[in-house]
């Protein structure tokens, strides 16, 4: 509903405005879902610069307070948690939504800590070990379209803080972002707390589609986040015919930002291939270790053109967020370390070989599964994922509905379930797959 709380907000700053709207919501003036005036009236009404109203938005929209639709306008947020990658309240159910690798599949980190170990390190220093930086320019350079040496590396606390500050240095509130659908469910906030408006680009077998890319553009996108392998939730990655497809439409946009989320890397059975040709301007490629050294090591390799890397460098300020550097040495002595290396090999072999188990599995019940890369199963049900959900929770198992990753909450009903499988037992997997079967089957009929 459409209030006139531009009669109640106050301020000659963006900081004093975000502040009096805050001041609204704690005295319940202002809930969940109501309306606040456009920008330009609210910038009439106080007398502002329009860019002040935008960037009171904005700042509101970081910390949760507000939500923009883009044309549908800015409302207050609802106080409902949104989805979340890794959590659910499974209760007494198996919970097949995890999407979390195989803790006996993770490297010993005890050699690594011991690496860890010496020299403090001070105020004023380099961000980045030398010796992990070697080692991931080594990583990096054989994927990006730079000369090894003009390459840059920044390094932030994981993959999705390091999308969240690359949009940030590179979009205002507004402006559009392209996302894959369904998309990562991380990615789905940081567009809804930016302000930014996601414009859906279709994924299929080979990953993001040509005409969903060149739809988007034409829709005047400035940032297109993409995974390249091992896309989640579908476990799609690019072939090479789609990316040099990809790569021929984006040729005529150099300078829109194409961020590639690397994350699965090491464990991935698919070769890379990158959106980005040798002529764009704006890219960056970025690996995280959480799936492979384990999600507490909250660190990821950026790879990105000059100009990105220095607006970049401006929200990593030395002193304040930089990268542990007890992180950086834990994981360069894990990842030069051949046995772990072995180990992680084992792992990726480990999620395709379970995973392509229980496809097979599915499609002898009659449900046909073709199993992508990743951690988790994108499974059709041939009915709304929900209702089949819904059944298999009165069979004991808490599954993860499409439904959480589509960006537009109207589109129609999802009909995918993504299952994370890799560590069930044989029993366990014969028993969900037969209740699979049964649950869709009470759904359709």
């Amino acid at each position: 509903m459409s209030t006139d709380h531009d009669q109640v907000i106050r301020g000659e700053t963006a900081a004093e405005i975000a502040d009096s709207v805050r001041a609204l919501v704690d005295r319940g003036e202002l809930i969940p879902g109501q309306s606040l005036p456009s920008v330009r009236a609210l910038a009439e009404r106080l007398g502002v610069n329009r860019n002040t109203a935008v960037s009171a938005y904005r700042t509101l929209a970081r910390s949760g307070v507000v939500v923009s639709l883009g044309r549908g306008g800015t409302r207050i947020a609802q106080r409902a948690p949104l989805a979340q990658e890794g959590f659910a309240a499974a209760g007494a159910l198996r919970d097949l939504g995890t999407g979390n690798p195989d803790p006996r599949l993770i490297p010993d980190l005890a050699p690594g800590l011991a690496a860890a170990a010496g020299r403090p390190v001070l105020y004023g220093e380099p961000v980045i070990d030398p010796d992990l930086e070697q080692w991931a320019r080594d990583w990096m350079s054989p994927d990006v379209p730079s000369e090894p040496a003009a390459l840059h590396i920044t390094l932030t606390s994981g993959a999705v803080d390091a999308v969240e500050r690359l949009l940030t240095q590179a979009l205002m509130r507004d402006d559009a972002v392209a996302l894959e659908d369904p998309c990562f469910l991380a990615s789905i906030q940081i567009a809804h707390l930016g302000g930014y408006r996601a414009i859906p680009v279709p994924v299929d077998a080979e990953g993001m589609t040509v005409d969903g890319l060149r739809a988007a553009l034409d829709q005047g996108v400035r940032a297109v986040v993409c995974t390249p392998r091992a896309q989640n939730p579908t476990g799609a990655s690019l072939s090479a015919r789609r990316a040099a497809e990809l790569r021929e439409v984006l040729a005529e946009h150099p300078y829109v930002l194409v961020i590639q989320d690397d994350y699965f890397s090491f464990l991935s059975r698919r070769p890379f291939h990158s959106l980005v040709g040798p002529g764009h301007r704006r890219w960056a490629l970025l690996r995280s270790v959480s799936k492979f050294v384990g999600p507490d090591m909250c660190l990821a390799v950026t790879a990105t053109d000059p100009d990105t890397a220095g607006r970049l460098a401006l929200r990593l300020s030395p002193g304040t967020t930089w990268v542990s550097h007890l992180l950086q040495r834990i994981t360069h002595a894990v990842m030069t370390d051949p046995a772990a290396l072995a180990l992680i090999e084992q792992a990726g072999a480990h999620y395709a070989a379970r995973n392509h188990t229980f496809a097979a599995r599915l499609t002898a019940h009659g449900l046909p599964v073709a199993a992508g890369d990743g951690m988790s199963l994108w499974v059709p049900v041939l009915a709304p994922a929900r209702a089949v959900a819904e059944q298999l929770m009165r069979r004991g198992w808490l599954v993860r509905t499409g439904d959480d990753f589509r960006l537009e909450p109207g589109a129609e009903p999802s009909g995918h379930l993504r299952l994370t499988v890799h560590d069930l037992e044989e029993d366990a997997a014969a028993a969900l797959a037969s209740d699979l079967a049964e649950a869709v089957a009470a759904s359709t009929g």
